[in-house]
């Protein structure tokens, strides 16, 4: 059973049970308390509100946790996308209300910047139009939604992908809570250590402020080179004859002149001390915990993001302060070739599907099998075909792939076809890509180089866009099939009745801290939870999932 629930205005809540169709099946009750209306009805299979980001947080702070959830934002999210081509657009109930009656469709109210203590003054959800019952906006377009999901191309996927984003609300709301096990000691010892010590006034720590006087000193005697400024850079190095379009790394290791190695040193420092230095660790670390607010299908391929506190990029050094609590562990789990995994269900290459089928080295396998043993050219060839990358050693391998794995390549193929010709693309279980009005985001993994036209389009534009949907149909399967395994072990874990907490998520890496003596338990559940994902994603595949 499905139960609405809407809070009132006086710190209440209203609620009653739904029906099959999304409309009532009882009557509306009030309760005063929103966690005691939820806590005293176990027996509800799934809560259908309005944000997970807002009603979870508050159960959670009053010690009330729920199996599952409807999240009518982010269902409007997908649902519009796959509907109008129109991912992106605004997704608050009340631009659902305005769609569904024909109003003007307001806009959603901009991602306000995260704090890690909660504000006095945050702000609330678009309003609805004045003298509109909220419960009532929120049964309405509730059965909207799921009279849509019904009319979709497979129902029974959109449903799945629906549920999955939901259950990703919920993760990434506990996570949030939970917080990653940080050790504030051994984070200061670390900038001390690559930083040097810190000066009053703000000033640039020792080592910093030592290589900026080396970069200084390769240009010539009085010369004085401010090394975090770009225009200073550039200028500096045209007045050693040398012309630079941009100060980026791979620009200057094309250079032969003394400031560049003392140059690209103090790039690396002066991220390391704006992005994750003593002002990020008094900011964000609290009570032996990092923790970070996650926005679930924060990319249009349905990856993860962070709001504030650069949690999905801490530098590797700087994990060494990620550290468990005494008498505990953190199982690192990182899915093993995950997106060329997903490709094998996919698109049924028989082929690719024996190479998956092997918990092994997919690479090593393909290897073996077409590229003379060689698995750095084996993983070469077969991420150039999900990239796009048609030039150098990736064209070599293209023609011995479509004769190998046919039915792979000829699946991202056809979606840079319609990427180039202006179509829309869908993952496996439905999330769609942006409008061809779109510029193709920059999306994690996405090689920036340009391919050469593959004869589909002629305007770069239209290559750029087919290279992006070529990569949107496997990397967006790939976060579906993640959501779907974060709820697996989401409630395997909860069914297990373990202290272990999910603390951390990025891509194809889960973290989990649990006692020392739940950790063989808890490597066992990621990876059944990463088998049961496949199945229920993909259907009965030989592919497997493993993760190390």
């Amino acid at each position: 059973m499905r139960w609405a629930v809407a809070e009132t205005g006086d710190g209440g809540v209203r609620l009653c049970p739904l029906a099959p169709d999304g409309r009532p099946a009882g009557p509306v009750l009030r309760e005063s308390s929103f966690a005691e209306a939820v806590r005293a009805r176990p027996e509800v299979e799934r809560w259908v509100w309005r944000s997970t980001q807002e009603a979870y947080r508050r159960l959670l702070a009053a010690g009330v946790r729920v199996e599952r959830c409807y999240d009518v934002e982010a269902a409007e999210a997908l649902l519009i996308g796959h509907e109008e081509g129109q991912s992106g657009q605004p997704r608050s109930l009340a631009a659902a209300w305005a769609r569904l009656r024909g109003l003007p469709v307001p806009e959603d109210t901009p991602v306000r910047a995260a704090e890690p203590q909660p504000s006095l003054f945050e702000p609330g959800p678009v309003p609805l139009p004045p003298g509109t019952d909220e419960f009532t906006a929120l049964l309405d377009v509730y059965a909207d939604q799921v009279a849509r999901t019904a009319r979709t191309e497979h129902p029974e996927r959109m449903r799945l992908l629906l549920a999955a984003e939901s259950a990703g609300m919920l993760v990434a709301a506990e996570m949030g809570r939970a917080g990653v096990p940080w050790r504030a000691d051994v984070h200061r010892e670390l900038l001390a250590e690559l930083l040097g010590e810190r000066y009053p006034g703000g000033l640039e720590p020792r080592r910093m402020a030592e290589l900026a006087e080396e970069v200084s000193r390769a240009f010539g005697a009085g010369a004085r080179v401010r090394p975090d400024l770009p225009n200073d850079i550039i200028k500096a190095f045209a007045g050693a004859g040398i012309s630079l379009t941009s100060t980026r790394k791979w620009e200057l290791q094309q250079i032969d002149h003394p400031a560049v190695a003392p140059l690209l040193a103090y790039k690396t420092l002066y991220r390391l001390h704006t992005a994750h230095g003593w002002a990020w660790l008094q900011q964000w670390v609290h009570d032996g915990r990092f923790r970070a607010e996650y926005l679930p299908g924060g990319t249009v391929s349905g990856r993860w993001i962070t709001n504030g506190g650069g949690a999905l990029q801490i530098p590797k050094v700087i994990r060494q302060a990620v550290l468990a609590d005494p008498g505990w562990r953190l199982v690192v789990a990182d899915a093993a070739q995950m997106e060329p995994r997903v490709l094998a269900a996919v698109s049924r290459d028989r082929g690719l599907m024996e190479v998956a089928a092997s918990g092994e080295d997919l690479y090593a396998g393909l290897a073996a099998r077409a590229f003379g043993g060689d698995r750095a050219q084996a993983k070469l060839g077969l991420l150039g075909a999900v990239y796009g990358q048609t030039s150098g050693d990736a064209l070599k391998h293209m023609a011995d792939l479509r004769r190998r794995y046919p039915a792979a390549v000829a699946y991202v193929d056809e979606a840079a076809r319609a990427g180039e010709e202006g179509r829309l693309v869908r993952t496996w279980l439905g999330r769609t890509s942006p409008p061809a009005s779109v510029t193709a985001p920059d999306e994690a993994g996405l090689p920036q180089e340009e391919a050469p036209s593959t004869g589909y389009g002629s305007s770069s534009a239209a290559r750029a866009r087919g290279r992006f949907t070529r990569n949107f149909v496997v990397q967006g399967s790939a976060a579906d099939w993640a959501l779907l395994m974060l709820a697996a072990l989401r409630q395997s874990l909860s069914e297990a009745g373990l202290r272990a907490e999910l603390v951390f998520f990025q891509h194809d890496e889960v973290i989990v801290h649990c006692p020392a003596e739940e950790a063989g338990t808890v490597s066992a559940a990621i990876a059944a939870a990463a088998a049961t994902a496949g199945r229920i994603a993909f259907g009965e595949t030989p592919v497997r999932f493993p993760f190390t």
